[in-house]
């Protein structure tokens, strides 16, 4: 295939799905109910690309009230999945073309596996994603390397014959270290210039920018 890519990786929150809405509804509901008050948004969207567990480890006081937080942010999240949680504009036709172009897709995501699974579901993508690799596989979560390095053999390609798609800076170092090409989607919550600091490989501004980078 042109530009030697076989494979193309994408992170799911903020690349494939608009799911910031749901997300940060979910972190106000849990903060006011534990905390009696929520830190500034600005604190958690830094956090993104991270896995839940580590996200709420940063606020709760106590091992038991991290359980408590991370079951009513799940409670929560699983409540309002469906009004708020959906693809970005020409994410399952970007998808869908990628798979009868016969590129090998995986998603590389912090998200658990069920919600994973029921937000794919919700954006129409399930069918065409040969891997998915959510915390629940791995020892190491993004921005750790292991994820990528994950999919990538349960593909059976290459560092240099894949790229990584995501919206946050934990999704470019992970894609870094694992070896693949990294490109920064800006569509999701990160400005430009944080992502610059990251130094990806491409950029692209819609969901169909990828045909462009993957024919050179």
């Amino acid at each position: 295939m042109k530009n030697g890519i076989r494979a193309v990786l994408y992170d799911f929150d903020g690349t494939l799905a608009d799911s910031t809405e749901l997300i940060m509804r979910s972190y106000r509901h849990t903060m006011q109910a534990h905390l009696g008050h929520v830190p500034p948004d600005e604190v958690w969207l830094a956090g993104f690309g991270m896995t839940l567990e580590s996200q709420i480890d940063r606020f709760a006081r106590t091992p038991d009230e991290s359980l408590g937080m991370l079951d009513t942010y799940r409670a929560f999240q699983s409540l309002h999945h469906a009004d708020l949680l959906r693809p970005f504009p020409g994410a399952p036709e970007t998808i869908a073309e990628l798979d009868r172009r016969g590129y090998a897709l995986a998603i590389v995501t912090s998200r658990h596996r069920h919600s994973t699974l029921e937000g794919m579901d919700l954006c129409g993508i399930v069918p065409h994603f040969q891997v998915i690799v959510t915390p629940e596989d791995v020892t190491h979560p993004k921005p750790h390397p292991e994820p990528v390095e994950h999919a990538l053999r349960a593909l059976g390609v290459q560092p240099h014959e894949a790229v990584f798609i995501g919206d946050s800076p934990h999704d470019m170092v992970a894609g870094r270290a694992a070896g693949t090409r990294v490109a920064a989607a800006l569509w999701g919550p990160f400005s430009r210039a944080r992502l610059e600091e990251e130094r990806p490989d491409a950029w692209l501004e819609r969901q169909e920018d990828v045909f462009a980078l993957l024919e050179g």
